[in-house]
């Protein structure tokens, strides 16, 4: 495996961990981890490239081991986070990004807020959120209120081996080698015999605040970078998958240079399904002029 390095920073108060691989003198890709996953997930994709990178992948805040965030969780923080890391890591140039899942919502709508900041955009499954009607508002709130009363927390595991089990059980497609890699960088021992997961239960409050697909086409209409959404052909869940035809394309025609591949056998965690396929589009994406 590639050898990484681990970076502490302090962005907008919080102790945030950076996850790096390679020379920083060769050309840059940040990778944007996505919900209850952490920045070492990308190891597999960072083996698999062929090209000489400087991979800069953060473990956002509450996850992994970033600090956690005392206010809660909201997207819009995420944005000035990844303003804030760009800031130290590349800035005075348009930067190569992919981000997967949240990760890859995250990017998308970034790049449309500060499109000069983005020369190649790849989007992992994060393809938007599923569509929201605004009848919902009030039972939403109500669960928020609700969660924040009783929070949620997370069961503990006796074993790094157990915590690996349920990687596999999650994903049937992750190798068991994968899973014991993943175990101690997704999880810590805190008690002899009690194993728990590094991520604040907190993000499994639902959010309050509707996701608004106007918004977010509004912002995607402003990328300027060339993008290139990947999908795992084998993953059913809702979300943008829930649009109807007509739907999909309003989402697609968003972005003025807009680029798609769908990868085979492949489910939601792509970079663990198929590494070495996806590092190849990748790169020779990123190769395009």
């Amino acid at each position: 495996m590639k050898p990484s390095q681990s970076h502490i920073h302090t962005i907008r108060n919080l102790r945030y961990h950076v996850r790096a691989w390679g020379d920083a003198r060769s050309p840059k890709m940040f990778l944007l981890h996505g919900w209850m996953d952490v920045s070492a997930s990308f190891q597999f994709l960072v083996d698999s490239l062929r090209r000489e990178w400087y991979v800069i992948a953060p473990d956002w805040r509450g996850f992994g081991l970033t600090e956690w965030a005392r206010e809660g969780y909201w997207f819009p923080d995420y944005y000035a986070d990844l303003d804030a890391l760009l800031a130290i890591y590349q800035p005075d140039a348009p930067v190569n990004l992919a981000g997967h899942s949240m990760g890859g919502n995250v990017a998308c709508t970034y790049a449309g807020i500060r499109p000069r900041r983005v020369a190649k955009l790849i989007s992992m499954e994060g393809f938007g959120a599923v569509r929201t009607a605004a009848d919902t508002a009030p039972a939403r709130y109500e669960q928020w209120l609700n969660e924040l009363r009783d929070p949620p927390g997370f069961k503990s595991y006796a074993s790094f081996d157990a915590v690996a089990a349920r990687l596999q059980q999650n994903n049937p497609r992750l190798s068991a080698g994968q899973a014991r890699f993943l175990a101690p960088h997704w999880a810590q021992r805190i008690a002899p015999g009690e194993v728990m997961l590094n991520s604040d239960p907190r993000h499994k409050i639902i959010n309050p605040v509707l996701s608004r697909i106007e918004e977010v086409l509004a912002c995607w209409r402003r990328i300027t970078a060339p993008v290139l959404w990947i999908a795992g052909a084998e993953f059913k869940a809702r979300g943008w998958r829930a649009d109807s035809a007509a739907q999909l394309a309003e989402r697609k025609v968003a972005f003025r240079d807009f680029h798609e591949v769908t990868l085979a056998d492949c489910g939601h965690m792509m970079h663990h399904d198929q590494p070495e396929r996806l590092a190849a589009i990748v790169e020779q994406f990123l190769a395009q002029p």
